[in-house]
């Protein structure tokens, strides 16, 4: 409204700037016209100054224009704070750093397995052996599991910048998958092969469209990964591993899609399966992700200070809240944030390890945890 009072008063007003005077008097009447009264009736149009006749002249009223007013289009994205989340340029890529990878990899496999898997020369076993001592309950083993993962993998995730100071980056990363990936295979084990020793609370495996259902719940839950999970070689500290703060991709949707997915899987399987095994190792993987939840943001928040304050109030927690209330907008092409290599990648292994469930249980079922 600002703008347009201040473009009448420029249109409307005198071309020509008054000549000062000694005298002050009054305006006298101009092509016998007087300000006063009109002996006869006047044109309408003789009022209008005369560049209002031209086409090519024309006031324009601008919507939303009024002072104090940014120009920026609601509509647009804002520019980016964050990192472009499971970006993946193939001509950026070192083939020895993949080489490494793929070494390292195959060592860490080797060395899991005979220091842990392997129950003759391991100590996969004798772990599960002590922890079942605490009870005859397996959901009660089940959620001790769960809980010497989650200190030991959220514990030495908070002390990441401390160790890191004393150890350096890669050499904590080593130390960090060293310990817990061990504790999560055994979890994984005990679960799979414990799954259906529980109490029955629920038989819903036979109704039509549960199957349906839960296989897509599970599918979904994959693709709800945390971005930082893509980038292998900082997984296996071939690259030094950073914290970086993602705001693209699924970032958009939810500021901690691995908490969503872990809910989405958690009440999938508690669906199909249906007893109280189930149940207790939702609640300790839930309970887990929702400690995250709060330990990722304030870590966040420390590391990285003002910029994670923008990219919170730009994304949420419970999924699409911000699309909803408008503090996210997404971009005409959001679709092309998914049609990645790394999320092909994941959907492949997706439909593999459904296809390769049987394997799996059948590998747990022989290591008799």
């Amino acid at each position: 409204m600002a703008t347009c009072l201040v473009l009448a008063n420029s249109l409307f007003s005198s071309p020509r700037p008054l000549k000062p005077t000694a005298k002050k008097h009054h305006l006298q009447p101009t092509s016998g016209v007087s300000l006063v009264q009109f002996p006869k009736p006047i044109d309408s149009t003789f009022l209008k100054p005369h560049f209002l006749h031209s086409d090519s002249c024309r006031i324009r009223f601008l919507p939303k224009a009024s002072l104090g007013e940014t120009d920026s289009s609601p509509e647009k994205p804002l520019p980016l704070v964050g990192e472009d989340s499971a970006a993946f340029d193939l001509g950026t890529q070192s083939i020895v750093s993949w080489v490494y990878f793929t070494v390292v990899l195959g060592v860490v496999l080797f060395v899991l397995d005979v220091v842990w898997i392997d129950n003759s020369t391991g100590f996969g076993k004798a772990f599960i052996d002590s922890v079942s001592t605490l009870s005859d309950s397996h959901e009660i083993v089940m959620l001790a599991l769960i809980l010497i993962f989650a200190t030991v993998h959220s514990g030495l995730a908070s002390f990441r910048d401390m160790g890191e100071k004393l150890l350096g980056k890669r050499a904590y990363r080593v130390l960090f998958a060293g310990v817990s990936l061990p504790l999560a295979v055994s979890t994984v084990v005990y679960f799979i092969n414990h799954r259906y020793d529980g109490v029955q609370l629920w038989q819903l495996q036979d109704v039509p469209g549960v199957h349906q259902l839960v296989w897509l719940s599970n599918f979904i839950s994959f693709l709800l990964l945390y971005p930082s999970t893509f980038n292998l070689l900082e997984v296996a500290a071939v690259d030094k591993p950073e914290m970086h703060l993602w705001e693209t991709g699924i970032m958009r949707i939810t500021r901690h899609p691995q908490m969503v997915g872990q809910v989405i899987w958690c009440l999938a399987h508690a669906i199909w399966i249906g007893n109280s095994v189930v149940v207790a190792a939702s609640i300790g993987l839930i309970g887990h992700h929702l400690f995250g939840v709060w330990n990722g943001d304030r870590r966040l928040a420390v590391r990285h200070g003002e910029a994670f304050e923008v990219v919170k109030k730009r994304t949420s927690i419970i999924p699409f809240a911000a699309i909803l209330d408008g503090r996210q907008r997404l971009p005409k092409d959001y679709y092309k944030e998914f049609i990645r290599l790394p999320y092909l990648s994941i959907t492949a292994l997706t439909l593999g390890a459904y296809f390769l469930h049987p394997v799996m249980r059948a590998a747990s079922f022989r290591l008799h945890w």
